[in-house]
Parts: C-alpha cells; structure tokens; sequence
C-alpha cells in the first residue's frame, strides 16, 4: 500500500459509509463495522513506513555472511 493511495482509500470509505447510511443501516451499526475496520487499517497505515517484509533478522546479514567465506 502506497501514501498516494491513502486519500483514494479515504474516499471509497466515505462513500461506503454515506451509501450504508442512505440504505437504512442504523448508525450504531456503522460505527462498530468503523471500529472493528479501525485497528487492521491502522496495522496497514503503519507498516507502510517500514519498508516492506524484511523478516526479523534484520538486512543484509545473510549476504554479509557469505562474503566473509
């Protein structure tokens, strides 16, 4: 996921919600699907400033180790 996207995101959410709302779904509805929605979408917001999938044994320590042979 890419920052630019963000504001696309944004507005299909938007839309979403306006088009829940004028279907007759009850707002308390709405905003518990928000709440539930809010925690996987903060993990993507977040991790998109780390780079992608590294793993956890931090870069380039496996290139680094076959050098040294």
């Amino acid at each position: 996921m890419k920052r630019q996207h963000l504001p696309l995101y944004a507005i299909a959410l938007a839309i979403l919600v306006v088009g829940l709302a004028f279907a007759g779904v009850p707002a308390q509805t709405i905003l518990i699907g928000l709440l539930v929605l809010a925690c996987p979408l903060m993990m993507l917001v977040m991790m998109t400033g780390h780079g992608g999938m590294t793993g956890h044994g931090g870069s380039g320590t496996t290139d680094e180790h076959a050098k040294r042979r």
